[in-house]
């Protein structure tokens, strides 16, 4: 199934996000967008990454980023603020551009634009088609086996600043790309908005793996706002990792299968902090015949608040999808809501979840504590376990960085 044609004009789509800048979002609660500024300081481009300063990059490693051994990445993609540092391509099947670069040089990456993401969803889609944005475009071309990952960051370095991110991601047929997106702040950054609208783009029996790594600050909050559009034969494995404390965070992406025997999975990572919300879900339309799905979720409240989506809904024959949803609750305060939610509109379908809150077992603990360890390091030691997600199919270079990152942070947090 081709990508659908372009349906509105450029005017038509104004006119939609004007309409809708004063539309609030369906979940997670409004954000004052006149609260933010529009600009920051503009950054200078810089052709070798490795040359930024110390600081910066120390706080993109532990997002995943890395700019010292550029020979571990198929690619790279900086963002600091509205300015794009920089963007190379490494490999000869992966191109990496900035997204107003791109759309002068290619006339049918109009026909992507705000096909998976509704440009009038609510005031944040419709803030970053009214207002400068920039991103990326991260395309594997047909055919390209390209196992090393490219990183994508986007940094947040001016106070009280709205960035605003528009990123286009296609994976051509039978191809395979891996991306690593490190999001974060700097440390001078107190508070701040992320709008950051992603669409993703998986052409037949391609594979699309696309990791995203939030490294904020508690007083960022963030909305991105992201769909998927998976064809014959096509895999999209969406990892998300937020384990660090920031103010409120509220995603909801929704992949539509629209080819027969295409698979999207989804695995999250969520640990929340004191005066911490976080409202994360995933959404999966099983359009194709034969079609498969898997959300699964582990959160973990250390005294701030998670809600735990996941909707599927089989609209073809023959379509198997499961949730499956784990909260862990630390402290005496802070919740979890797991919200599973399944739909079927015909026979021969196949939908199930499994949801599960609660605490840590005191049988657990002591089993550890009279093996030596003190009840801190034995409840880390189960916490750390919860949180292991085992995701199929990673190569070996990205499922060492998603280790990496998950035990740094948990260093930090537990």
């Amino acid at each position: 199934m081709p990508v659908p044609e372009r349906m509105t004009s450029p005017k038509e789509r104004k006119e939609r996000a004007v309409r809708a800048l004063n539309k609030k979002p369906a979940y997670g609660g409004d954000i004052r967008l006149e609260d933010y500024l529009l600009t920051g300081q503009e950054r200078a481009y810089e052709p070798e990454p490795s040359r930024l300063p110390d600081e910066e990059k120390q706080r993109m490693l532990q997002a995943g980023v890395v700019l010292e051994n550029n020979a571990q990445r198929g690619g790279t993609f900086l963002q600091v603020d509205q300015s794009v540092v920089h963007s190379s391509s490494a490999e000869s099947g992966v191109e990496v551009l900035p997204i107003t670069r791109a759309l002068e040089s290619y006339d049918w990456l109009a026909d992507y634009w705000w096909k998976a993401v509704d440009v009038d969803a609510d005031k944040f889609t419709a803030h970053v088609e009214l207002s400068e944005f920039n991103g990326y475009l991260i395309r594997s071309l047909p055919g390209a086996k390209e196992v090393l990952p490219v990183q994508a960051c986007l940094y947040l370095g001016h106070n009280k600043l709205a960035q605003r991110v528009h990123n286009i991601v296609i994976a051509e047929e039978e191809s395979e790309l891996h991306v690593i997106a490190g999001c974060l702040t700097s440390r001078m950054a107190a508070s701040g908005l992320h709008l950051g609208v992603s669409e993703f783009y998986v052409k037949p029996r391609a594979k699309l793996t696309f990791t995203m790594i939030h490294n904020w600050s508690p007083g960022i909050e963030v909305r991105p706002r992201s769909g998927a559009l998976v064809e014959q034969g096509g895999v999209f494995v969406s990892n998300y990792i937020s384990i660090r404390a920031l103010k409120t965070l509220q995603m909801y992406p929704t992949v539509r299968c629209v080819g027969e025997d295409s698979v999207v999975r989804f695995n999250s990572i969520l640990v929340a902090p004191p005066d911490c919300t976080l409202d994360v879900g995933s959404r999966v339309l099983l359009e194709g015949k034969g079609s498969r799905a898997e959300v699964i979720s582990r959160a973990v409240s250390i005294g701030g608040d998670v809600i735990a989506r996941g909707y599927l809904e089989g609209r073809a024959p023959d379509v198997k999808g499961h949730l499956e949803c784990r909260g862990l609750l630390l402290a005496s305060h802070g919740t979890i809501h797991a919200v599973p939610e399944l739909k079927g509109s015909l026979p021969g379908i196949d939908l199930s979840h499994e949801a599960a809150v609660g605490k840590i077992a005191e049988e657990e603990v002591e089993y550890l504590m009279a093996r030596g360890l003190t009840r801190d390091e034995a409840t880390s030691t189960i916490v750390r376990g919860f949180l292991r997600v085992e995701i199929e199919g990673l190569p070996d270079e990205l499922a060492d960085e998603i280790k990496h990152v998950v035990e740094s942070s948990e260093a930090d947090v537990f």
